[in-house]
């Protein structure tokens, strides 16, 4: 049986000047104009297919429709895609409570696989939710649920508080 291939293409805005103009914003107002569109989305958005849907303070939403171009080679959603779009959300969670010219990076990160994902699994909501913040370190945790509120993975974060 010959294969038959799929082409994909998308474009992405410049990181680094993304980046900088996240330095004279307060995280959630970051995440607020990335929503609103008024800065765009980071290139990992773009290249995984993955869409901001809320922030607030503590909490942030990403959805992302299962595609072929996110399967590994048995046929479901790869695990790195998962850990990607619950390391964006919960990674968010903690920016949106940062101010100005702080930053985050993650210093560890564990995640547990309840159900495979496909492309029959519908929409995915991913939401990541802060539960400590310390001066150094910040905890947060994530979930990735089916548009119908079904689990399919679980994971928690520990980020390092970066300040200048």
């Amino acid at each position: 049986m010959a294969a038959t291939n799929r082409i994909r293409t998308h474009d992405w805005a410049n990181p680094l000047e993304t980046a900088e103009k996240a330095k004279t914003l307060a995280g959630i107002d970051f995440l607020n104009a990335t929503l609103n569109k008024e800065i765009p989305y980071p290139p990992i958005a773009s290249t995984l297919d993955f869409t901001p849907l809320s922030a607030e303070q503590g909490k942030v939403r990403f959805e992302f429709i299962p595609q072929e171009f996110h399967y590994n080679p048995i046929g479901t959603v790869h695990g790195g895609v998962i850990c990607t779009v619950l390391d964006t959300v919960m990674g968010c969670a903690v920016h949106s409570t940062l101010p100005q010219g702080v930053a985050y990076t993650t210093l560890e990160l564990k995640v547990n696989f309840i159900k495979g994902v496909t492309i029959k699994s519908g929409k995915m909501i991913a939401e990541g939710r802060l539960i400590h913040a310390g001066r150094s370190t910040a905890l947060v945790e994530g979930d990735l649920r089916s548009e119908n509120g079904i689990l399919y993975a679980h994971g928690v974060s520990t980020c390092m508080i970066l300040t200048a």
